[in-house]
């Protein structure tokens, strides 16, 4: 990664003054983090905790549960929210704060609903899960003295009882598998009280650090850069700074550029209690933007905001990326548009739906998101939706989103249920959106703010208004636009007002009532899987903007292996059934294998040919969303990942193990993309680019024996144009192989070829798989180290469809391809990649092929 250094100031008085500074203010006095203890209000006996953490993963570590994953254990861990906790930490401070500071105490997240004490005095009572709380405990500290800090968790369900209980008439969720819909009421994470594809475990602790800082009596609360105007010539860039101060007073502001000397812009200003805002300008000549993954690189600035008085100093940093991102929404042959512009370009958003990547979320670790966002990088993936059943994620995940260049759209935490509109509520709302727009806003991955997932689709498409009273219909339509329509979009204008936002994820416009359709704004398509219409559908129904659509399948053998015993592992099993949280979930997988594949009778083939239908299944999305580019401009598959180990629709399972699926992501979702289709009898040759340059060379397209010979074969120069896709061959069937050979024992392939590049297309089948006639294979495989990395080369005969390479060793692996077509009397060579040191064992490789597999 490269920074720029050319910066020239705008707003700078006086001669140039070195910007070198001191520690950041508000500085560090302790972090409260690590061990505390914890109990049951009444209970006589303390047990070890960890902050952050949760009671669950506490009670577990103490053994006084066994593992909530494990078999059904889940359903035996239900009375855990139902009572209250409490959590204590005793702590000594020395340091003393200095003239003219305060001591804060931070809470960066308390799940959900507390009372807090500091030496017995009560200073803070807490209700929203993502809120950042701050409390000046400077009457309350002992100086040099033992303090106890004590954390009262009430239970987040009988908390939230009463609320529901006093209602004239329920609200709905969907998702909430309670027979009461308690999670409305209660702002925390949707997802914890269960999803159709997640547990229900209702958590609650400290889920975030805690600190003590020292806080002068005027500080920078938050700094606020805006891209004014950018060109390849100049940034032009506005700073808008916010300050808090107890007094009256006169300061100096200033700006630097991190570990530079000089100052970019600076000015005296007069201070007045309380909140204070100015603006700073500068410039940047010769600018290194940002840019999305395979777009360009990601070039970060660090920027210093300074302020300072007579007596106190207090500094910002904050790192940023030079670019420009707006949603185009304009008039077109289609409707109208709905794309991303990013530095002026247009951008086809390939991606997938993000959850939490764990219910109990101190679980997750900074190697685990590396892990998971390097393998959306991997797969070619420029965007990823943050959904709003799930948590706004911590700073790990979008400083990493900035660094590989993945756009984030960014859903607010509501999802698929109806919200209550009382003041206490919005209040709530207000400040959980303030709070997160701030932290996020300065982030350049952020594309966009989304008001909830699927919210209005379920007021209006799922019958829920036939569910209610007229007046009562009224009073929830009203709710829903203060909530959707008023206050958020206020919000993000407010403080974010270069980010656009969108209401609801699926809608046809802003105002409210715009239901999805294929014209204008963007789809949620289910009709694969929920309408159990077939795969090709996705070829045919092409909307604007394709944020959600997928189709489940089970996670690899040995992840299965850590939740159940080996009688267990059947679909129909109660283990698997409590591990699958779709109502008919195994019977959809079963119903399309029947459509499409070979059922096999063993399970660990039948785990296989799941994940091989789920990633073809979806690669005819992928392919046909991009082959009708610019009609559509994005592709969000659901989803990423999981949350636990379970059948989903993750393409990435809990462990962070390669299904079918994403490997089929990565292939689909390459910059330059030949894609093989047939329309009414007719075979098309589609050639899809990403890129902002045209590559010109040689395409081919054949027809192949499953033996290898060939049947037809032709060749053309043509090019791949920018940021395009467009047929370059078409041709009848018959006319191509006419009654030569049977369209079972046959498949088409293209390839491109220049200096450069050689790329292949995705063999092309006429036939479903269970119609094919597959041949024997011989299969043979050599393992070889190279340099401290692992290679693996394999051979086949006859074509080999859909090889599987599983490792079934202790060490976790990897092979940088999978489920992959192995042509005849072709070789492969593939890397291994190894997440430990532990030893590499060839003979712990199975491998799996559709030749293989009968019913």
């Amino acid at each position: 990664m490269r920074f720029a250094k050319q910066i020239v100031t705008i707003v700078l008085l006086g001669l140039v003054v070195s910007c070198q500074a001191p520690k950041t203010h508000p500085r560090l006095i302790l972090d409260l983090s690590g061990r505390w203890e914890f109990r049951k209000p009444g209970d006589s006996t303390w047990m070890e905790a960890t902050v952050p953490g949760t009671v669950h993963t506490d009670l577990y570590k103490n053994v006084k549960i066994d593992d909530p994953f494990y078999r059904s254990n889940e359903k035996d861990l239900q009375w855990i929210d139902q009572v209250d906790w409490e959590y204590r930490k005793t702590f000594f401070v020395n340091q003393r704060p200095k003239p003219g500071e305060k001591l804060v105490l931070v809470f960066e997240g308390i799940d959900t609903y507390s009372e807090i004490f500091l030496n017995g005095q009560p200073i803070l009572e807490t209700d929203n899960m993502f809120r950042t709380w701050k409390v000046d405990i400077g009457s309350y500290l002992r100086k040099s003295k033992k303090n106890e800090l004590v954390v009262k968790l009430k239970s987040p369900t009988e908390t939230a009882k009463p609320i529901y209980m006093s209602r004239e008439y329920p609200l709905l969720a969907a998702n909430d598998q309670a027979r009461e819909k308690y999670s409305i009421y209660t702002r925390k994470a949707p997802y914890h009280y269960g999803w159709d594809w997640g547990p229900r475990f209702v958590t609650a602790g400290i889920w975030r650090p805690v600190t003590l800082l020292a806080q002068s009596d005027q500080v920078i609360d938050n700094c606020y850069y805006q891209i004014v105007a950018l060109s390849p010539q100049k940034a032009q860039v506005e700073v808008l700074v916010t300050i808090q101060s107890t007094e009256n007073k006169t300061a100096d502001l200033w700006l630097c550029q991190e570990e530079e000397a000089s100052e970019l812009a600076r000015k005296s200003i007069d201070l007045k209690p309380g909140s204070n805002q100015f603006s700073l300008s500068f410039e940047v000549l010769d600018p290194e933007l940002w840019w999305p993954n395979g777009m360009g690189e990601q070039a970060l600035y660090t920027f210093e905001c300074n302020l300072e008085t007579n007596s106190t100093r207090s500094i910002q940093k904050t790192r940023i990326g030079l670019r420009t991102i707006e949603l185009v929404q304009e008039p077109d042959q289609w409707g109208e548009s709905f794309y991303f512009k990013v530095n002026g370009r247009p951008l086809f958003a390939k991606g997938a739906n993000y959850i939490p990547q764990d219910n109990f979320l101190n679980h997750v670790m900074p190697t685990e998101y590396r892990h998971l966002l390097n393998s959306a990088v991997e797969a070619n993936m420029n965007m990823i939706r943050v959904w709003g059943g799930g948590i706004y994620e911590n700073d790990w995940f979008y400083n990493l989103c900035d660094e590989l260049g993945l756009l984030v759209w960014q859903d607010f935490m509501f999802a698929c249920s109806l919200y209550p509109g009382d003041r206490t509520f919005l209040e709530s709302v207000k400040h959980e959106a303030i709070d997160n727009i701030i932290r996020l806003r300065n982030h350049p991955c952020l594309a966009l703010w989304c008001g909830n997932n699927e919210n209005q689709e379920a007021w209006f498409n799922w019958g829920w208004q036939r569910r209610y009273q007229t007046d009562q219909v009224d009073e929830i339509s009203t709710h829903y636009q203060e909530l959707f329509h008023q206050l958020l979009p206020t919000l993000v204008n407010e403080f974010d007002s270069q980010t656009d936002y969108w209401p609801s994820s699926p809608a046809a416009g802003k105002e409210y009532g715009q239901l999805a359709n294929t014209r204008s704004g963007d789809y949620h398509y289910w009709e694969v899987w929920h309408g159990r219409k077939d795969f090709e559908t996705y070829a045919s129904f092409i909307p604007r903007f394709s944020s959600e659509y997928g189709f489940q399948s089970f996670p690899e053998y040995k992840t299965i292996s850590s939740y159940t015993l080996p009688d267990d592992r059947h679909i129909d099993s109660p283990i698997m059934k409590a591990h699958q949280r779709h109502p008919i979930g195994n019977k959809l997988i079963l119903n399309y294998m029947e459509r499409y594949y070979p059922v096999p009778d063993d399970f660990e083939s039948f785990i296989y040919v799941s994940q091989v239908m789920q990633g073809e299944g979806l690669k005819i999305a992928f392919e046909g969303l991009r082959r009708n580019r610019p009609q559509c401009m994005g592709s969000l598959y659901w989803q990423l990942n999981d949350c636990w180990p379970v059948a989903s629709w993750s393409g990435i399972d809990y462990y962070g193990r390669w299904k079918a699926l994403h490997y089929q992501a990565k292939r689909a979702y390459e910059p330059l993309l030949l894609s093989i289709w047939e329309e009414e009898e007719e075979l098309q040759l589609h050639v899809v680019s990403d890129l902002a340059q045209p590559v010109e060379g040689l395409f081919t397209f054949q027809a192949m024996g499953f033996d290898g010979r060939i049947w037809y074969y032709h060749e053309m120069e043509n090019a791949f144009l920018p940021d395009s896709a467009f047929p370059v061959f078409t041709n009848p069937v018959n006319a191509l192989i006419g009654s030569y050979v049977s369209h079972d024992e046959v498949f088409f392939l293209a390839t491109f070829e220049n200096e450069t590049d050689t790329i292949f297309s995705a063999p092309y089948y006429l036939e479903r798989d269970k119609n094919l006639d597959l041949p024997d294979v011989k299969l043979s495989y050599e393992i070889y180290e190279n340099g401290g990395s692992y290679y693996l080369t394999i051979k086949t005969d006859n074509l080999a469809r859909q090889v599987y390479l599983r490792y079934d060793g202790e060490t976790e692996v990897r092979f940088h391809e999978n489920y992959f077509d192995l042509l005849p009397n072709q070789q492969k060579t593939i890397r291994i990649h190894k997440r430990d040191k532990d030893p590499f064992k060839s003979e712990e490789i199975t491998i799996f092929v559709m030749n293989e597999i009968k019913s």
